[in-house]
C-alpha cells in the first residue's frame, strides 16, 4: 500500500478536528419524510426491515446507542444488506452534506486531500488497526466532495 500523503486528513472522534465528517456528528438527514438525528441512526436502522425496530433505533438519544441496536443479531438483518450497505451509506452521507451548510463548506475546504476515517477497530469503513483498511467512509466522503464541488461549479457558470 502507498504511504499516506502528508496532506491526508484523518477524522474519527467527536473531539477531533473534522469531527463533522463522523456519522455520529449531530447533523440529521431526512428520507421518505422521516427525520433521522444522525447518519449513524439512519444507517443502523436500514439494516432491518422491521419498521418498529427501525423506529426504536431512530428514537435513540445518542448515536452510540443507535449503533448498539444496529449491531444486534437478535433481529434478522435484511437479506440484501451486504449488497446495499455501501449505497445506503453513500446516500446518507450525501444527504447530510447537501442539507447542512457548515459541514459542506468544511468538506469542500479540504480540496483534494485524502480523507481517512481513523477507526482503529473498523477495517471496512475506516483504516483499521494497521492503517490498511478499506476506508470506505473516507472514499465516500471524497466522492461526495467531488459531487458538491461540481454542484458549486455549475451554480457559478
Amino acid at each position: 500500500m502507498t504511504p499516506p500523503s502528508p496532506d491526508t486528513i484523518y477524522f474519527y472522534a467527536q473531539t477531533d478536528p473534522y469531527a463533522e465528517f463522523s456519522n455520529f456528528a449531530p447533523y440529521g438527514v431526512c428520507f421518505e419524510d422521516i427525520w433521522w438525528p444522525t447518519v449513524e441512526h439512519y444507517f443502523q436502522a436500514m439494516k432491518f426491515h422491521d419498521a418498529a425496530y427501525r423506529t426504536r433505533i431512530r428514537r435513540c438519544q445518542k448515536p452510540k446507542d443507535a449503533k448498539a441496536l444496529g449491531m444486534t443479531r437478535k433481529i434478522p438483518l435484511r437479506a440484501d444488506w451486504e449488497e446495499v450497505k455501501d449505497d445506503i451509506m453513500y446516500a446518507a452521507v450525501l444527504c447530510k452534506f447537501r442539507t447542512h451548510g457548515a459541514p459542506r463548506q468544511l468538506l469542500l475546504g479540504t480540496g483534494d486531500a485524502p480523507l481517512v476515517e481513523n477507526a482503529p477497530m473498523d477495517a471496512y469503513w475506516g483504516c483499521g488497526p494497521d492503517g490498511l483498511g478499506l476506508n470506505k467512509l473516507g472514499r465516500i466522503l471524497m466522492r461526495v466532495r467531488g459531487e458538491l464541488a461540481e454542484d458549486a461549479a455549475a451554480l457559478n457558470r
